[in-house]
This record gives C-alpha cells, sequence and structure tokens, in this order.
C-alpha cells in the first residue's frame, strides 16, 4: 500500500500530538519544525484534520492544534480518509477484459480493498504509541546476541 506525502504528514503530526499529551493547543510551525515538514502545507493537512474531527484547534497567540478525542479512538483509516477521501478500488480501465474476468478482477480487488480497511479502522493511533509489553518479544522467539 502506497500512502501520499499528505497522508503521511497527516499521520506524523497526529501522532506527535498524541505523543505530546499536551495541557494545551501546539501550533504548526512546532509540528512543522520537530517534524521536518514544510510549514505552509501542513497547515493544510491539519485543517483537513480539524474538518473531518480528528483535530481541533484554537486560534490566538496561544493557540495551535490537539487531538480531537482519546488516541485509541482516532483510527488510521479515518486520518487516511480525511485526507484523500474514502479508499476505494476502482478499476480505471474497464475495456479490453473479458466480461467475466473484469467481474472478477473487480470483486477480488473489492474484497481486498474491504479488508485493508477492516484493517485500518482497528489500528488506532494510540496501537501505534503503545509500548510493547515484554511478552512480546517472548513470541518472536530467541534473538542471536553477538
Amino acid at each position: 500500500m502506497r500512502l501520499s506525502r499528505t497522508v503521511a504528514y497527516a499521520l506524523q503530526a497526529t501522532l506527535q500530538l498524541a505523543q505530546l499529551d499536551s495541557k494545551g493547543p501546539v501550533p504548526c510551525s512546532q509540528l512543522a519544525a520537530a517534524g521536518n515538514m514544510p510549514e505552509r502545507f501542513l497547515l493544510q493537512v491539519l485543517r483537513n484534520l480539524v474538518t473531518h474531527g480528528v483535530l481541533q484547534s484554537s486560534r490566538g497567540v496561544e493557540g495551535g492544534y490537539f487531538l480531537g478525542r482519546d488516541p485509541a479512538s482516532i483510527s488510521l483509516l479515518e486520518i487516511i480518509e480525511a485526507i484523500d477521501g474514502p479508499l476505494v478500488s476502482a478499476m480505471p480501465l474497464r475495456d479490453g477484459l473479458p466480461g467475466t474476468c473484469q467481474a472478477r478482477l473487480e470483486e477480488t480487488l473489492s474484497r481486498v480493498a474491504a479488508a485493508t480497511r477492516e484493517q485500518l479502522a482497528a489500528a488506532s493511533v494510540s496501537d501505534l504509541l503503545a509500548e510493547p509489553s515484554p511478552l512480546s518479544a517472548l513470541s518472536r522467539g530467541p534473538q542471536l546476541v553477538s
């Protein structure tokens, strides 16, 4: 799966805000500098996230951005779709394939898109911030130490 740079900035900024767990709003300039992102472009991204309820903003000298909800209730799908629109499968070309082949291809791509949507909806911002448990290291098996 390939994500646009715009989506990458949205994910990065949302994760930065979740990690800060700040008591007040964080200015766009601070997010841009910390994440090495272009401030003017990031401002547009943040506005989209506010419009879609992922973030909230406040104006003024002490203004900035903060999470609109608890990180556990913000899914990766929400962030991606706030920027790029609904995640759907679409075949740009409809001619050239036999009817049954075209139908099977579209059905397969639709199933893949649905599974992707399901996985992204199940993954929350807090999932990405959570520290791995000591038991997760055991499930990977023995590690070689040099």
